[in-house]
């Protein structure tokens, strides 16, 4: 079973879309790293003890999600409000999942599990544009599990090398190096490459505007007002699918 795991793992290693895996994500990896190193930062500056912090970034491993409830910590909101804040920061995964069903379900459930905690949003984007129907060949599945696991890989150890240095040198670096805005236009550079279709530029709009609004709202729910506005309209302005229309008629 060990020499038959090392195996199918040195194939991927060796597999060409491996290696363009790591070279797409080689291109937003600097933007990735300055967003995990605020977010070390954050999580020592907000009261978490070293070992809390290092568990958070290793076990979470979800940015936004970690930078919404790093404040509810420090505030000592409920943990229901934490909980539900960040599962409504992360709801996005869940769409991902549903999509990534198709392409992952050959694979075993420890190895489903393992490709559902690395996958991340610009390790999605990337694979669904370049593979944008999965295929039932065992060849053309090899190659999108090579590129996954490169993608998501470098992905991985960019946050996480980046988030750890920031745990490690947060008492040493003065917040007016202004690594909060650095985490910004990293946030900036994610969503502008997320939308991509007229649907999601209207959502993005609509999300930022509410969140605004909704600003002086205890415990930053204002992220959840947003989304949950965003969604709402966009299920209004949503067509249905050709095979609804004819159920419904």
């Amino acid at each position: 079973m060990t020499v038959r795991l090392g195996s199918s793992l040195s194939a991927l290693l060796r597999h060409p879309e491996f290696r363009t895996g790591v070279q797409e994500v080689s291109g937003v990896a600097p933007g990735l790293a300055a967003w995990g190193l605020m977010t070390g930062v954050a999580m020592v500056n907000s009261g978490m003890s070293v070992v809390e912090a290092v568990a958070m970034t290793l076990l979470v491993f979800a940015g936004s999600s970690q930078l919404a409830g790093i404040p509810l910590i420090a505030a000592g909101a409920p943990v229901w409000v934490i909980l539900a804040t960040s599962f409504c920061v992360n709801l996005r995964f869940v769409v991902f999942s549903a999509h990534l069903r198709s392409y992952l379900m050959h694979l075993p459930r420890p190895a489903r599990l393992l490709a559902g905690y690395l996958c991340a949003d610009m390790t999605y984007v990337l694979f669904v544009r370049r593979f944008p129907h999965p295929s039932l060949e065992p060849a053309q599945r090899q190659a999108e599990l090579a590129y996954f696991a490169g993608s998501s890989g470098l992905n991985w150890v960019s946050w996480q090398a980046a988030s750890l240095l920031g745990i490690a040198l947060a008492q040493w670096i003065p917040s007016a190096w202004g690594l909060g805005f650095a985490g910004i236009l990293a946030l900036i550079g994610v969503t502008c490459s997320l939308a991509s279709s007229p649907m999601r530029r209207v959502s993005a709009g609509v999300a930022g505007a509410a969140a605004v609004a909704a600003f002086a709202l205890p415990y930053k729910l204002n992220i959840v007002v947003a989304i949950a506005v965003a969604v709402a309209l966009c299920l209004l302005l949503e067509s249905p699918a050709p095979s609804d229309r004819r159920a419904a008629e």
